[in-house]
């Protein structure tokens, strides 16, 4: 009986040093992932796309808000000929699931859209970052919906 009961204090007390370890990583890792959002929207006040590059995947799929999906390649294209007068965040949350963080907000943008035509954007957007080997976050999907005023 003694044993046992030894044994549920061992596993109780490991189990919590485990959640506490989570839950600091996590708090970590929501920062880290914020701070990475952050840079990525650095590089669209300053119409810098070489900001943003180092932070796609190489498998990189953005859905925009017309439900076209691109890869990598064309994203940074169409961020390259878009020219911002103003851009912001909204709203951002980071969740982290393990090895996986999902970035939610509202993206406010004015300027010219990559055909020249002017824009007046308020997006609700998602992306997904996943810790990849060696321990650097890159997000690998983003998608956004218009919201309608």
């Amino acid at each position: 009986m003694k044993k046992t009961l030894v044994w549920c204090v061992v596993a109780v007390l490991s189990l919590m040093i485990a959640v506490q370890a989570q839950d600091k990583r996590g708090s970590g890792t929501e920062k880290a992932v914020a701070a990475l959002e952050q840079q990525w929207l650095q590089s669209q006040k300053t119409n810098n796309p070489d900001l943003v590059a180092p932070l796609l995947a190489d498998k990189f799929t953005n859905t925009g808000s017309d439900g076209k999906v691109s890869e990598k390649a064309a994203m940074l294209a169409t961020a390259k000929a878009t020219k911002y007068d103003s851009v912001d965040y909204e709203d951002l949350k980071v969740t982290v699931f393990g090895s996986t963080a999902i970035a939610m907000g509202v993206f406010k943008a004015t300027g010219t859209d990559e055909s020249g035509k002017p824009m007046d954007l308020r997006e609700r957007f998602t992306d997904t970052w996943v810790e990849m080997p060696g321990g650097k976050w890159q997000c690998v999907a983003s998608q956004g919906s218009l919201i309608k005023m």
